[in-house]
Protein backbone atom coordinates (compact mmCIF):
# COMPACT_ATOMS: atom_id res chain seq x y z
CA UNK A 1 0.00 0.00 0.00
CA UNK A 2 1.37 3.15 -1.20
CA UNK A 3 2.59 5.76 1.43
CA UNK A 4 0.18 8.43 0.43
CA UNK A 5 -2.73 6.34 -0.30
CA UNK A 6 -5.91 7.07 1.48
CA UNK A 7 -7.59 4.32 2.81
CA UNK A 8 -11.09 3.35 1.66
CA UNK A 9 -12.94 4.20 4.81
CA UNK A 10 -10.94 7.88 4.72
CA UNK A 11 -12.00 9.02 1.41
CA UNK A 12 -14.12 11.99 3.19
CA UNK A 13 -10.80 12.56 5.67
CA UNK A 14 -8.71 12.92 2.79
CA UNK A 15 -10.77 14.87 0.59
CA UNK A 16 -11.10 17.59 4.12
CA UNK A 17 -6.64 17.16 3.79
CA UNK A 18 -6.83 18.81 0.09
CA UNK A 19 -8.92 21.35 1.16
CA UNK A 20 -7.09 22.53 4.27
CA UNK A 21 -4.48 24.81 2.52
CA UNK A 22 -6.64 27.00 0.23
CA UNK A 23 -9.31 27.26 3.67
CA UNK A 24 -6.15 28.22 5.60
CA UNK A 25 -5.07 30.90 2.91
CA UNK A 26 -8.61 31.50 3.02
CA UNK A 27 -9.44 32.67 6.55
CA UNK A 28 -6.23 34.88 6.31
CA UNK A 29 -6.66 36.42 3.30
CA UNK A 30 -10.15 37.50 3.34
CA UNK A 31 -10.21 39.26 6.94
CA UNK A 32 -6.84 41.07 5.86
CA UNK A 33 -8.57 42.33 2.55
CA UNK A 34 -11.79 43.12 4.48
CA UNK A 35 -9.60 44.64 6.55
CA UNK A 36 -7.62 46.51 3.96
CA UNK A 37 -10.67 47.99 2.82
CA UNK A 38 -12.23 48.69 5.90
CA UNK A 39 -9.59 50.94 6.26
CA UNK A 40 -9.73 52.73 2.80
CA UNK A 41 -13.13 53.56 2.67
CA UNK A 42 -13.03 55.57 5.61
CA UNK A 43 -9.49 57.07 4.39
CA UNK A 44 -11.28 58.51 1.19
CA UNK A 45 -14.60 60.07 3.53
CA UNK A 46 -17.13 56.97 3.62
CA UNK A 47 -18.30 55.85 6.99
CA UNK A 48 -21.65 55.82 7.55
CA UNK A 49 -21.58 55.15 11.24
CA UNK A 50 -19.61 58.28 11.60
CA UNK A 51 -21.77 60.26 9.31
CA UNK A 52 -19.24 59.59 6.42
CA UNK A 53 -21.71 59.25 3.50
CA UNK A 54 -19.96 60.35 0.60
CA UNK A 55 -16.52 59.68 -0.93
CA UNK A 56 -14.15 62.86 -0.29
CA UNK A 57 -10.62 63.25 -0.11
CA UNK A 58 -10.99 66.04 2.88
CA UNK A 59 -9.39 63.03 5.19
CA UNK A 60 -6.15 63.19 2.92
CA UNK A 61 -6.36 66.89 3.51
CA UNK A 62 -6.69 66.82 6.87
CA UNK A 63 -3.82 64.44 6.98
CA UNK A 64 -1.70 66.74 5.22
CA UNK A 65 -2.47 69.18 7.36
CA UNK A 66 -1.38 68.02 10.41
CA UNK A 67 1.86 69.69 11.81
CA UNK A 68 4.85 67.19 11.79
CA UNK A 69 3.18 64.09 9.38
CA UNK A 70 5.66 65.00 6.87
CA UNK A 71 9.10 64.62 9.32
CA UNK A 72 7.38 61.25 11.46
CA UNK A 73 6.67 59.47 7.63
CA UNK A 74 10.30 60.90 7.21
CA UNK A 75 11.32 59.54 10.44
CA UNK A 76 9.73 55.75 10.06
CA UNK A 77 11.17 55.49 6.50
CA UNK A 78 14.46 56.00 7.59
CA UNK A 79 14.54 54.55 10.76
CA UNK A 80 12.95 51.20 9.38
CA UNK A 81 15.61 51.12 5.97
CA UNK A 82 18.63 51.78 8.44
CA UNK A 83 17.66 49.47 11.01
CA UNK A 84 17.34 46.71 7.84
CA UNK A 85 20.44 47.30 6.60
CA UNK A 86 22.57 47.54 9.77
CA UNK A 87 20.42 44.34 11.09
CA UNK A 88 21.50 42.62 7.86
CA UNK A 89 24.87 43.88 7.40
CA UNK A 90 25.69 42.42 10.61
CA UNK A 91 24.23 39.05 10.03
CA UNK A 92 25.79 38.87 6.44
CA UNK A 93 29.56 39.76 7.74
CA UNK A 94 29.23 37.84 11.14
CA UNK A 95 28.41 34.82 9.00
CA UNK A 96 31.56 35.65 6.67
CA UNK A 97 33.86 35.86 9.35
CA UNK A 98 32.74 33.08 11.78
CA UNK A 99 30.86 30.44 9.83
CA UNK A 100 32.72 27.24 10.70
CA UNK A 101 34.23 28.27 13.87
CA UNK A 102 33.66 27.78 17.17
CA UNK A 103 32.17 31.21 17.81
CA UNK A 104 29.37 30.60 15.29
CA UNK A 105 27.87 28.19 17.62
CA UNK A 106 28.42 30.54 20.86
CA UNK A 107 26.49 33.38 19.62
CA UNK A 108 24.25 31.10 18.60
CA UNK A 109 23.12 30.30 21.82
CA UNK A 110 23.03 33.83 22.77
CA UNK A 111 21.03 34.71 19.95
CA UNK A 112 18.47 32.27 20.60
CA UNK A 113 16.65 33.22 23.67
CA UNK A 114 16.70 36.90 22.70
CA UNK A 115 14.12 35.57 19.59
CA UNK A 116 11.95 34.93 22.29
CA UNK A 117 12.05 38.27 24.07
CA UNK A 118 9.29 40.72 22.83
CA UNK A 119 10.04 43.45 21.49
CA UNK A 120 8.51 45.54 23.91
CA UNK A 121 10.51 44.10 26.37
CA UNK A 122 13.95 44.60 24.47
CA UNK A 123 13.22 47.98 24.17
CA UNK A 124 12.22 48.81 27.36
CA UNK A 125 15.55 47.39 28.47
CA UNK A 126 17.54 49.48 26.43
CA UNK A 127 16.14 52.50 27.51
CA UNK A 128 16.96 51.55 30.87
CA UNK A 129 20.65 50.74 29.52
CA UNK A 130 21.14 54.00 27.47
CA UNK A 131 18.63 56.84 29.91
CA UNK A 132 20.01 59.65 31.66
CA UNK A 133 19.58 57.78 34.78
CA UNK A 134 20.09 54.11 32.76
CA UNK A 135 23.05 51.65 33.90
CA UNK A 136 25.82 52.73 31.45
CA UNK A 137 25.93 56.48 33.02
CA UNK A 138 25.53 54.82 36.54
CA UNK A 139 28.16 52.52 35.32
CA UNK A 140 30.37 55.64 34.79
CA UNK A 141 29.57 57.77 37.64
CA UNK A 142 30.61 59.93 39.13
CA UNK A 143 34.67 58.74 38.61
CA UNK A 144 34.31 59.54 35.01
CA UNK A 145 31.32 61.86 34.24
CA UNK A 146 31.36 63.63 37.81
CA UNK A 147 27.47 63.49 37.29
CA UNK A 148 25.78 62.72 41.06
CA UNK A 149 22.57 62.93 39.88
CA UNK A 150 21.22 62.30 36.76
CA UNK A 151 21.85 64.85 33.58
CA UNK A 152 19.45 66.75 31.73
CA UNK A 153 19.65 65.01 28.27
CA UNK A 154 17.51 63.41 25.78
CA UNK A 155 19.29 59.90 25.29
CA UNK A 156 16.81 57.35 25.79
CA UNK A 157 14.31 58.04 24.21
CA UNK A 158 15.63 60.72 21.76
CA UNK A 159 14.07 63.04 19.17
CA UNK A 160 16.16 61.39 16.10
CA UNK A 161 14.83 57.99 16.65
CA UNK A 162 18.44 56.50 17.12
CA UNK A 163 17.52 54.63 19.70
CA UNK A 164 14.78 53.29 17.68
CA UNK A 165 17.11 52.14 14.83
CA UNK A 166 19.12 50.01 18.18
CA UNK A 167 16.45 48.41 19.53
CA UNK A 168 15.17 47.11 16.26
CA UNK A 169 18.78 45.93 15.43
CA UNK A 170 19.06 43.96 18.63
CA UNK A 171 15.72 42.40 17.89
CA UNK A 172 16.16 41.54 14.03
CA UNK A 173 20.00 40.38 14.23
CA UNK A 174 18.79 37.23 15.94
CA UNK A 175 16.22 36.70 13.61
CA UNK A 176 18.13 37.33 10.34
CA UNK A 177 20.39 35.20 11.81
CA UNK A 178 18.20 32.11 12.29
CA UNK A 179 16.56 32.41 8.93
CA UNK A 180 20.30 32.47 7.57
CA UNK A 181 21.22 29.05 9.65
CA UNK A 182 17.93 27.93 8.34
CA UNK A 183 18.60 28.77 4.48
CA UNK A 184 22.13 27.35 5.03
CA UNK A 185 20.66 24.04 5.29
CA UNK A 186 19.32 24.82 1.77
CA UNK A 187 22.72 25.33 -0.23
CA UNK A 188 25.88 24.21 -0.66
CA UNK A 189 27.68 26.46 1.99
CA UNK A 190 30.71 23.69 3.25
CA UNK A 191 31.57 22.79 -0.19
CA UNK A 192 31.53 26.13 -1.41
CA UNK A 193 33.66 27.30 1.13
CA UNK A 194 36.09 24.27 0.53
CA UNK A 195 36.45 25.06 -3.11
CA UNK A 196 37.03 29.17 -2.70
CA UNK A 197 39.62 28.55 -0.26
CA UNK A 198 41.53 26.11 -2.44
CA UNK A 199 41.68 28.82 -4.86
CA UNK A 200 43.59 31.35 -1.93
CA UNK A 201 40.21 32.82 -1.01
CA UNK A 202 40.44 34.00 2.99
CA UNK A 203 37.23 33.03 5.02
CA UNK A 204 35.25 35.82 4.56
CA UNK A 205 35.55 36.72 0.87
CA UNK A 206 35.17 33.20 0.09
CA UNK A 207 31.69 33.01 2.06
CA UNK A 208 30.35 36.60 0.30
CA UNK A 209 31.68 35.70 -2.96
CA UNK A 210 30.34 31.81 -3.13
CA UNK A 211 27.89 31.13 -0.40
CA UNK A 212 25.89 34.98 0.18
CA UNK A 213 24.65 34.95 -3.64
CA UNK A 214 22.93 31.21 -3.20
CA UNK A 215 22.22 32.48 0.61
CA UNK A 216 19.83 35.82 0.05
CA UNK A 217 17.23 34.52 -2.13
CA UNK A 218 16.75 31.70 0.36
CA UNK A 219 15.82 34.41 3.20
CA UNK A 220 14.71 37.14 1.07
CA UNK A 221 11.20 37.03 2.38
CA UNK A 222 11.87 37.37 6.10
CA UNK A 223 14.17 40.40 5.23
CA UNK A 224 11.25 41.91 2.97
CA UNK A 225 8.57 41.18 6.16
CA UNK A 226 11.75 43.00 8.84
CA UNK A 227 11.76 45.99 6.42
CA UNK A 228 7.94 46.09 6.47
CA UNK A 229 8.00 45.78 10.34
CA UNK A 230 10.80 48.08 11.18
CA UNK A 231 9.31 50.53 9.24
CA UNK A 232 6.35 50.59 10.71
CA UNK A 233 7.00 49.27 13.92
CA UNK A 234 4.46 51.30 17.06
CA UNK A 235 5.44 49.78 20.34
CA UNK A 236 8.95 49.79 20.19
CA UNK A 237 8.53 53.73 18.81
CA UNK A 238 6.38 54.81 21.67
CA UNK A 239 9.04 53.81 23.91
CA UNK A 240 11.96 54.66 22.57
CA UNK A 241 10.83 58.44 20.89
CA UNK A 242 10.02 61.66 22.31
CA UNK A 243 6.74 62.62 22.27
CA UNK A 244 7.35 65.77 19.41
CA UNK A 245 8.72 63.32 17.44
CA UNK A 246 6.62 60.63 16.51
CA UNK A 247 6.91 57.59 14.03
CA UNK A 248 4.27 57.78 11.40
CA UNK A 249 2.39 54.67 13.16
CA UNK A 250 2.95 56.36 16.64
CA UNK A 251 0.79 59.44 14.96
CA UNK A 252 -1.99 56.84 13.54
CA UNK A 253 -2.51 54.98 16.93
CA UNK A 254 -3.27 58.30 18.75
CA UNK A 255 -5.17 59.35 16.30
CA UNK A 256 -7.37 56.05 16.42
CA UNK A 257 -7.58 55.61 20.36
CA UNK A 258 -8.99 59.76 20.45
CA UNK A 259 -12.26 60.58 21.46
CA UNK A 260 -12.86 62.91 18.94
CA UNK A 261 -14.29 60.41 16.79
CA UNK A 262 -14.05 62.43 13.23
CA UNK A 263 -10.39 61.65 13.81
CA UNK A 264 -11.00 57.82 12.62
CA UNK A 265 -10.95 59.34 9.06
CA UNK A 266 -7.45 61.18 9.58
CA UNK A 267 -6.48 57.78 11.06
CA UNK A 268 -7.52 55.69 8.48
CA UNK A 269 -5.78 58.19 5.65
CA UNK A 270 -2.28 57.74 7.76
CA UNK A 271 -3.00 53.95 7.47
CA UNK A 272 -3.03 54.02 3.90
CA UNK A 273 -0.16 56.24 3.69
CA UNK A 274 1.66 54.10 6.21
CA UNK A 275 1.43 51.03 3.84
CA UNK A 276 2.42 53.34 1.00
CA UNK A 277 5.83 54.29 3.00
CA UNK A 278 6.22 50.57 3.40
CA UNK A 279 6.03 49.77 -0.58
CA UNK A 280 8.41 52.81 -0.87
CA UNK A 281 10.70 51.54 1.56
CA UNK A 282 10.59 47.88 -0.42
CA UNK A 283 11.02 49.58 -3.45
CA UNK A 284 13.76 51.13 -2.14
CA UNK A 285 15.06 47.91 -0.58
CA UNK A 286 15.05 46.11 -4.21
CA UNK A 287 16.99 48.92 -6.11
CA UNK A 288 19.52 48.46 -3.37
CA UNK A 289 19.71 44.98 -4.22
CA UNK A 290 20.08 45.27 -7.92
CA UNK A 291 22.78 48.16 -7.07
CA UNK A 292 24.88 45.59 -4.43
CA UNK A 293 24.09 42.86 -7.09
CA UNK A 294 25.91 44.73 -10.02
CA UNK A 295 28.72 46.14 -7.72
CA UNK A 296 29.51 42.68 -6.17
CA UNK A 297 29.89 40.95 -9.77
CA UNK A 298 32.40 43.53 -10.33
CA UNK A 299 33.95 42.92 -7.08
CA UNK A 300 33.99 39.37 -7.91
CA UNK A 301 35.75 39.80 -11.80
CA UNK A 302 38.23 41.79 -9.77
CA UNK A 303 39.53 38.27 -8.26
CA UNK A 304 40.44 40.25 -4.87
CA UNK A 305 41.25 37.41 -2.44
CA UNK A 306 41.43 39.19 0.85
CA UNK A 307 39.34 40.68 3.14
CA UNK A 308 40.53 44.67 4.94
CA UNK A 309 42.26 43.86 7.68
CA UNK A 310 40.09 44.12 11.13
CA UNK A 311 36.88 43.75 9.15
CA UNK A 312 36.77 40.15 11.07
CA UNK A 313 36.76 41.72 14.13
CA UNK A 314 34.57 44.61 13.46
CA UNK A 315 31.92 41.83 12.32
CA UNK A 316 32.50 39.35 15.32
CA UNK A 317 32.64 42.95 17.81
CA UNK A 318 29.14 44.48 15.97
CA UNK A 319 27.10 40.98 16.59
CA UNK A 320 28.15 40.17 19.91
CA UNK A 321 28.33 44.29 20.80
CA UNK A 322 24.14 43.97 19.79
CA UNK A 323 23.56 40.51 21.99
CA UNK A 324 25.46 41.98 24.93
CA UNK A 325 22.89 45.33 24.63
CA UNK A 326 20.10 43.64 24.39
CA UNK A 327 21.43 41.02 27.36
CA UNK A 328 22.38 44.05 29.30
CA UNK A 329 19.01 45.90 29.39
CA UNK A 330 17.10 42.26 30.28
CA UNK A 331 19.20 41.73 33.28
CA UNK A 332 18.94 46.01 34.49
CA UNK A 333 15.21 45.64 34.33
CA UNK A 334 15.26 42.13 36.26
CA UNK A 335 17.54 43.92 38.57
CA UNK A 336 14.75 46.40 38.82
CA UNK A 337 11.75 44.23 39.47
CA UNK A 338 13.63 42.96 42.36
CA UNK A 339 15.11 46.77 44.04
CA UNK A 340 13.45 48.80 47.07
CA UNK A 341 16.04 51.17 46.32
CA UNK A 342 18.52 51.83 43.99
CA UNK A 343 19.69 55.98 44.16
CA UNK A 344 21.49 57.28 41.01
CA UNK A 345 24.76 56.41 40.65
CA UNK A 346 24.75 53.30 42.14
CA UNK A 347 25.67 50.42 40.17
CA UNK A 348 23.29 48.31 41.94
CA UNK A 349 20.53 48.86 44.46
CA UNK A 350 21.65 49.28 47.95
CA UNK A 351 18.08 47.48 49.06
CA UNK A 352 16.71 44.07 47.58
CA UNK A 353 13.14 43.08 47.86
CA UNK A 354 10.28 40.67 46.92
CA UNK A 355 7.52 43.38 47.96
CA UNK A 356 7.55 44.47 43.84
CA UNK A 357 6.19 41.67 43.00
CA UNK A 358 3.56 39.90 46.30
CA UNK A 359 2.30 44.21 46.25
CA UNK A 360 1.23 43.92 41.89
CA UNK A 361 0.59 40.64 42.22
CA UNK A 362 -3.17 41.38 41.48
CA UNK A 363 -2.34 43.93 38.69
CA UNK A 364 -0.05 41.50 37.01
CA UNK A 365 -2.21 38.20 37.19
CA UNK A 366 -5.30 39.31 34.58
CA UNK A 367 -2.62 40.78 31.66
CA UNK A 368 -0.84 37.56 32.94
CA UNK A 369 -3.32 34.84 32.63
CA UNK A 370 -4.73 36.53 29.05
CA UNK A 371 -1.27 36.73 27.67
CA UNK A 372 -0.69 32.74 28.48
CA UNK A 373 -4.35 31.51 27.43
CA UNK A 374 -4.00 33.96 24.35
CA UNK A 375 -0.52 32.45 23.48
CA UNK A 376 -1.69 28.61 23.78
CA UNK A 377 -4.89 28.99 22.37
CA UNK A 378 -3.36 31.22 18.78
CA UNK A 379 -0.39 28.80 18.51
CA UNK A 380 -2.05 25.32 18.99
CA UNK A 381 -4.79 26.50 16.65
CA UNK A 382 -1.95 27.60 13.47
CA UNK A 383 -0.06 24.49 14.73
CA UNK A 384 -3.05 22.22 13.82
CA UNK A 385 -3.39 23.98 10.88
CA UNK A 386 0.27 24.14 9.42
CA UNK A 387 0.98 20.44 10.32
CA UNK A 388 -2.67 19.58 7.97
CA UNK A 389 -1.06 21.84 5.01
CA UNK A 390 2.23 19.93 5.25
CA UNK A 391 0.52 16.84 5.22
CA UNK A 392 -1.59 17.81 2.42
CA UNK A 393 1.43 19.12 0.85
CA UNK A 394 3.26 15.22 0.99
CA UNK A 395 -0.34 13.55 0.33
CA UNK A 396 -0.92 15.25 -2.79
CA UNK A 397 2.55 16.03 -3.82
CA UNK A 398 2.19 19.79 -4.12
CA UNK A 399 4.25 21.93 -2.57
CA UNK A 400 3.20 25.47 -2.28
CA UNK A 401 4.72 28.13 -5.13
CA UNK A 402 5.91 31.27 -4.51
CA UNK A 403 3.25 33.10 -5.05
CA UNK A 404 1.88 31.15 -2.46
CA UNK A 405 4.26 31.84 -0.12
CA UNK A 406 4.12 35.19 -0.57
CA UNK A 407 0.43 35.31 -0.14
CA UNK A 408 0.82 33.97 3.43
CA UNK A 409 3.14 36.02 4.47
CA UNK A 410 1.12 39.10 4.05
CA UNK A 411 -0.11 39.60 7.04
CA UNK A 412 3.92 40.20 7.82
CA UNK A 413 4.94 41.97 5.06
CA UNK A 414 1.67 44.53 4.74
CA UNK A 415 2.04 46.91 7.80
CA UNK A 416 -0.41 45.60 10.85
CA UNK A 417 -2.11 49.17 11.37
CA UNK A 418 -3.10 49.39 7.88
CA UNK A 419 -5.62 46.01 8.17
CA UNK A 420 -6.31 46.32 11.47
CA UNK A 421 -7.93 49.78 11.27
CA UNK A 422 -9.82 48.36 9.29
CA UNK A 423 -10.48 44.87 10.73
CA UNK A 424 -11.54 46.94 14.07
CA UNK A 425 -14.39 48.64 12.00
CA UNK A 426 -15.42 45.26 11.03
CA UNK A 427 -15.17 43.45 14.56
CA UNK A 428 -17.20 46.37 16.01
CA UNK A 429 -19.67 45.98 13.29
CA UNK A 430 -19.81 41.97 14.44
CA UNK A 431 -20.02 42.54 18.46
CA UNK A 432 -16.40 40.48 18.45
CA UNK A 433 -14.67 43.70 19.49
CA UNK A 434 -13.72 42.89 23.07
CA UNK A 435 -14.24 39.27 22.40
CA UNK A 436 -11.73 36.20 22.76
CA UNK A 437 -12.34 35.18 19.39
CA UNK A 438 -11.48 38.34 17.60
CA UNK A 439 -8.57 38.31 20.16
CA UNK A 440 -6.98 34.95 18.96
CA UNK A 441 -7.88 35.91 14.97
CA UNK A 442 -5.87 38.63 15.56
CA UNK A 443 -2.97 37.03 17.20
CA UNK A 444 -3.43 34.18 14.77
CA UNK A 445 -2.85 36.08 11.78
CA UNK A 446 0.79 36.97 12.87
CA UNK A 447 1.41 33.56 14.43
CA UNK A 448 0.89 31.10 11.51
CA UNK A 449 3.13 32.39 9.27
CA UNK A 450 6.22 32.32 11.92
CA UNK A 451 5.03 28.74 12.88
CA UNK A 452 5.17 27.64 8.95
CA UNK A 453 8.46 29.24 8.89
CA UNK A 454 9.85 27.30 12.03
CA UNK A 455 8.29 24.11 11.40
CA UNK A 456 8.20 23.58 6.84
CA UNK A 457 11.70 22.48 6.46
CA UNK A 458 11.92 19.86 9.25
CA UNK A 459 8.60 18.59 8.40
CA UNK A 460 9.81 18.59 4.56
CA UNK A 461 13.21 16.93 5.53
CA UNK A 462 11.60 13.45 7.34
CA UNK A 463 12.86 10.35 5.78
CA UNK A 464 10.09 8.82 3.43
CA UNK A 465 11.84 6.00 4.08
CA UNK A 466 9.71 5.61 7.62
CA UNK A 467 6.07 6.40 5.93
CA UNK A 468 6.79 3.62 3.30
CA UNK A 469 7.46 0.98 6.04
CA UNK A 470 4.71 2.03 8.13
CA UNK A 471 2.19 1.51 4.99
CA UNK A 472 4.23 -2.21 4.00
CA UNK A 473 2.98 -2.94 7.37
CA UNK A 474 -0.48 -1.53 6.80
CA UNK A 475 -0.68 1.37 8.52
CA UNK A 476 -3.37 3.94 6.76
CA UNK A 477 -2.39 7.24 6.35
CA UNK A 478 -3.28 9.11 9.00
CA UNK A 479 -1.93 6.64 11.26
CA UNK A 480 1.07 7.01 9.89
CA UNK A 481 0.85 10.45 10.31
CA UNK A 482 -0.24 10.22 13.93
CA UNK A 483 1.94 7.20 15.19
CA UNK A 484 5.14 8.08 12.81
CA UNK A 485 5.47 11.12 12.20
CA UNK A 486 4.31 13.18 14.90
CA UNK A 487 6.31 11.32 17.22
CA UNK A 488 9.94 11.77 15.10
CA UNK A 489 9.09 15.63 14.87
CA UNK A 490 8.02 15.79 18.17
CA UNK A 491 10.86 18.06 18.70
CA UNK A 492 10.55 20.54 16.00
CA UNK A 493 6.64 20.74 16.44
CA UNK A 494 7.35 21.60 20.23
CA UNK A 495 9.64 24.40 19.08
CA UNK A 496 7.74 25.78 16.20
CA UNK A 497 4.87 26.15 19.09
CA UNK A 498 7.33 27.79 21.28
CA UNK A 499 8.03 30.01 18.67
CA UNK A 500 4.16 30.81 17.83
CA UNK A 501 3.86 31.00 21.32
CA UNK A 502 6.72 33.68 21.67
CA UNK A 503 5.37 35.81 18.71
CA UNK A 504 1.40 36.34 20.33
CA UNK A 505 3.11 37.30 23.54
CA UNK A 506 4.80 40.15 21.65
CA UNK A 507 1.97 41.51 19.39
CA UNK A 508 0.91 44.74 20.72
CA UNK A 509 -1.20 46.16 17.45
CA UNK A 510 -3.27 43.11 17.71
CA UNK A 511 -4.43 43.23 21.08
CA UNK A 512 -4.80 46.67 21.12
CA UNK A 513 -6.84 46.63 18.47
CA UNK A 514 -9.12 43.72 18.73
CA UNK A 515 -8.90 43.28 22.66
CA UNK A 516 -10.74 47.27 22.80
CA UNK A 517 -9.56 48.09 26.11
CA UNK A 518 -11.05 45.25 28.23
CA UNK A 519 -8.80 42.31 27.20
CA UNK A 520 -4.59 43.65 27.90
CA UNK A 521 -1.80 41.45 28.06
CA UNK A 522 1.96 41.94 29.19
CA UNK A 523 3.08 43.91 26.19
CA UNK A 524 0.09 45.93 26.65
CA UNK A 525 0.62 47.22 29.88
CA UNK A 526 4.19 47.46 29.73
CA UNK A 527 4.15 49.52 26.85
CA UNK A 528 1.18 51.89 28.56
CA UNK A 529 3.44 52.01 31.62
CA UNK A 530 6.47 52.84 29.45
CA UNK A 531 6.37 56.54 30.00
CA UNK A 532 6.02 56.60 33.68
CA UNK A 533 8.48 55.84 36.00
CA UNK A 534 7.58 53.06 37.86
CA UNK A 535 10.39 51.05 36.51
CA UNK A 536 9.79 48.30 39.15
CA UNK A 537 6.04 47.39 37.70
CA UNK A 538 7.68 47.45 34.23
CA UNK A 539 10.54 44.76 34.94
CA UNK A 540 8.47 43.11 36.66
CA UNK A 541 6.26 42.75 33.25
CA UNK A 542 9.41 42.26 31.22
CA UNK A 543 10.49 39.74 33.38
CA UNK A 544 7.21 37.45 33.13
CA UNK A 545 7.06 38.79 29.20
CA UNK A 546 10.82 37.02 28.71
CA UNK A 547 10.31 34.22 31.03
CA UNK A 548 7.02 32.68 29.47
CA UNK A 549 8.36 32.28 26.03
CA UNK A 550 11.93 30.81 27.41
CA UNK A 551 9.84 28.26 29.73
CA UNK A 552 7.84 27.45 26.83
CA UNK A 553 11.27 27.42 24.63
CA UNK A 554 12.86 25.30 27.75
CA UNK A 555 9.87 22.86 27.73
CA UNK A 556 10.82 21.75 23.70
CA UNK A 557 14.10 21.30 24.62
CA UNK A 558 13.81 18.90 27.40
CA UNK A 559 10.32 17.34 26.86
CA UNK A 560 11.34 14.44 24.16
CA UNK A 561 14.17 13.78 25.95
CA UNK A 562 12.12 12.88 28.93
CA UNK A 563 9.48 10.92 27.21
CA UNK A 564 12.16 8.75 25.31
CA UNK A 565 13.57 8.08 28.46
CA UNK A 566 10.07 7.37 30.07
CA UNK A 567 9.04 5.18 27.09
CA UNK A 568 12.73 3.23 27.06
CA UNK A 569 12.24 3.09 30.82
CA UNK A 570 9.13 1.23 30.88
CA UNK A 571 9.97 -0.97 27.94
CA UNK A 572 13.53 -2.01 29.53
Amino acid sequence: MAADAAPPDGSGRAVFLRLVPGLTLAVFLGPVAAGLIGTLLPAFGFLPALGGEAVSLDPWRTLADYPGVADATLRSFVTGLSATAISFTLVALFCAAAYGTRWFGRVRAVLAPLLAVPHAALAMGLAFLLAPSGWILRALSPWLTGFDRPPDLALAPDPYGWNLVLALVVKEVPFLFLMTLGALNQVPAERSMRVAQSLGYDRMSGWLKTVLPRLYPQIRLPVFAVVAFSVSVVDVAMILTVTPSPTLGVLILRWANDPDLTLQFQAAAGACLQGVVVLAALGTWIAAERAVASLGRLWIRRGARRMPAGLNAAALGGLCGAALLGVLGLVGLTIWSFARRWRFPDALPSEWSLANWTRRADQLAEPLMTTVWLGLASAAIALVLVLLCLEAEQRTGRRPTNRALWLLYTPLIVPQVAFLFGAQILLVGGGLDGHWIGLVWAHLLFVLPYIFLSLSDPYRALDSRYARAAACLGAGPWRIFGRVKLPMLLRPILIAFAVGFAVSVGEYLPTVFAGAGRLTTLTTEAVALAGGGDRRTIGALVVLQGVLPLALFALAAVTPALLRRATFGREG
